[in-house]
This record gives C-alpha cells, structure tokens and sequence, in this order.
C-alpha cells in the first residue's frame, strides 16, 4: 500500500494535539494553589504562557472565554501561536552581545520607548480585574512601553487616561467605526484628541460580525457586531477629521500594504484580529514575510506594527528580523490584569528579559541591526 508524504503530513498534522500552553512543570508545582481559587504568587510564574494558565484557572468561565475565544474552529488561533516554532533560529556566536539591552529604546511616531513592544487593544479589561484598563495603563507606565486602549473598554475613557503616570505618558486610541457617519466620526475622534491621545488605530478587519462558537455557547461575542464600511476613499476622510495620524490595524497582505502606504498611513499594523474574526486568515508573522518577499520597501517606508500570537522573546525576535518596527502582545497582558498593574510590569519585564537573552544568544548586539539572515525562512518540520 502507498501513501504519499502529503496525505501523511495531513493526518499527522490534524492528529496532533493543539497546546495552548506548553507543559513546563507549571501544574505540578501550583496545581495546588489554582485548586482553592486562588491566583499563584506572581514572583512563581517564569513566562508570558503562565499568566493564561492562571488566568484560566481563576477567573469565571464566560469572562476567561471573552479573552480566549477565535473564529469558528480557531485555526488561525491555533496557527498564531504555532506558526513561530515553523521557523528555526541561525544563531551566529563570537559575537559582543554586552550592550544589547541599550538597544531596546524604539521611536513609534517619533514617541520614544524602552522596547520594541507593545500592549494590543483589547476590549473588557474588567473582566479581569474590577480596576479594568486601569491597571494596563499603570503597568505600562512603569514598563514604559506604549498601551493602545480599546474603544470597547471597561472603564470610559476619562478614568483611562486620568490613570496615566503623567500627560507625557503615550497611549494610542483604538477605535472602531460602527455608526460611519461623518459627524458620529468626527465627535469621536475630538474626544479622543481631547484626552489627550497621541495616534488612532483605527480597527479595519471586522467589516462584519466574528463568527466565534466557543463565544456563543458562553453567550460572550464580539464588542462589536453588524456591518461597518470601510473603504480607502472612506480613510481618506477621515484622515480630514483629525490631527492624529490615523493607523489601519488589520493589513493581512502585501497589497493592502502597498494601498495603506499610497493613502498615506502614517504606520500600518499588521494583525488577523488574534485569529478571533475570520478563519485561516494569515498570522502576522506570514503577512510580514509576504511583504518580505513581494515588497520589503515597505518596511523602509513606514512604520510596520505587527501582533498574534507572540508569547516569548523569540517571536518579537522573528519579527523584527523581517523588518516590523513594533510588536504587540494582547491577550497575556490581559491575563495579566487578573493581578492588576503589579502583573501588567511583571509581564513586561519577563518580555524584555527574554528578549535580552534571546537576542544574545541569536548573536544579535544590536536589535537596530537583526535581520532575516538570523532565521531560516523555510519551514521545518513535517508540517511545513
């Protein structure tokens, strides 16, 4: 009997098990703990993946599944958090890497940071924790890296922003555009500039409702539902509301790059919704790779923001490599919440640890100066 490879690699592929985050001995040592309803201590987590396994054991059911859920069967959920292992590491050594950490400050539209991620907007904060945004805003702060809040927030926007360490912290404004009319859009973006915002991520890949069945059955959709229009000619005006740069989130292939950077986006983001809006849509990272190969000038052109996925120091690694300016990280800040601001800077000093010593080992001294040469960009491994 014959069997070809593909047929094989098919079957494997769809027997193998999805983890969502990985054994590292974590039930062993804290099983215990989450069993009486209680959040482990914050100093016993190690990585980015620890704060969904606790958040999961913690929190109410529908709440956990508002942060959790994908679209229809989650394989872009799935493949976001898979796709990076695809793609081995070149390590180079004998390399000087003792400065590395000095080369963690990033500009984002000439706003300056201590590294080269982000917080990703993500609705319902208080699901969490009763303080809602409040704690991602504190916690950033602290970090000092850039917090993007969500229209859809827990708390309004007025308590958001009132919790900035100071007026000079920089948050940008995500925003969808449910009721597109020009004087509804115009209002919104004043209100937000009066707050004191320094960009608007304008959401543009949910023109419709997410179809999300694990969120139905806890009754938990999308903040956001209906038809919204969106069009470049539409971006345009709205580009005459406001003295914000106006930054499209959801750019999933290289042609609408090019199209963002011609109506002149100021940063486009690369993003498939954290794989929650339509299935097998591509990752961020396959997107970048896209406009890697078909156009990287790109990347020289504007500033490129990417999300999905990412849990370790290595996935903003691969990214950076590919030319992204920016790397954001949604749901475990989320989880992160469930310990408030405390755990929103626990989580952004894990990220740069990792990425630290990630970057060191890769050979990399200096982040400005990754490139692709540090990964191989073909697939390995039978899934590939």
């Amino acid at each position: 009997m014959r069997f070809s490879a593909l047929a094989f690699a098919s079957v494997a592929l769809a027997a193998r098990p999805f983890i969502n985050e990985p054994d590292t001995g974590i039930d062993d040592q804290l099983g215990s703990i989450v069993a009486n309803g209680s959040l482990p201590p914050l100093k016993s987590l190690a990585g980015l993946p620890d704060f969904d396994w606790a958040a999961r054991h913690y929190m109410n059911l529908s709440s956990y599944t508002y942060y959790r859920n994908g679209a229809a069967g989650e394989w872009s959920y799935r493949n976001n958090l898979e796709i990076f292992q695809r793609f081995r590491l070149r390590p180079r050594v004998m390399v000087d890497i003792t400065k590395i950490e000095d080369s963690f400050e990033t500009t984002l539209l000439g706003h300056k940071f201590s590294a080269p991620f982000f917080i990703s907007p993500c609705a319902r904060a208080g699901y969490a924790h009763p303080e809602g945004e409040v704690g991602l805003v504190k916690g950033a702060a602290q970090g000092n890296i850039l917090y993007m809040p969500s229209l859809y927030s827990s708390r309004n926007r007025s308590d958001i922003y009132a919790a900035r360490a100071n007026t000079s912290q920089v948050l940008f404004q995500q925003v969808y555009l449910d009721d597109p009319s020009i004087n509804v859009t115009a209002a919104l973006f004043k209100a937000i500039e009066a707050n004191g915002a320094k960009a608007i991520v304008l959401t543009i890949d949910s023109p419709g409702d997410g179809v999300r069945h694990r969120a139905a059955r806890s009754g938990v959709g999308s903040a956001n539902t209906g038809y919204s229009l969106f069009t470049w000619e539409f971006y345009k005006q709205l580009q005459t509301l406001t003295t914000l740069p106006i930054i499209p989130k959801g750019i999933q292939t290289v042609e609408d790059a090019r199209l963002a950077i011609q109506n002149g986006a100021p940063a486009i983001f690369l993003s498939n919704h954290g794989g929650r809006q339509l299935d097998t849509s591509p990752s961020a990272l396959e997107v970048a790779l896209e406009i890697f190969e078909q156009d990287r000038g790109i990347f020289n052109e504007t500033e490129v923001y990417a999300d999905g996925g990412v849990r370790y120091g290595i996935d903003v690694l691969k990214l950076l490599a590919l030319g992204v300016k920016a790397v954001g990280v949604g749901r475990p800040f989320m989880y992160a919440n469930t310990y408030g601001a405390a755990g929103v800077k626990r989580a952004v000093d894990m990220l740069k640890y990792e990425l630290a010593n990630d970057a060191a080992n890769l050979g990399v001294g200096d982040l400005k100066k990754i490139g692709p040469q540090f990964v191989q960009w073909k697939p390995s491994g039978w899934w590939s």
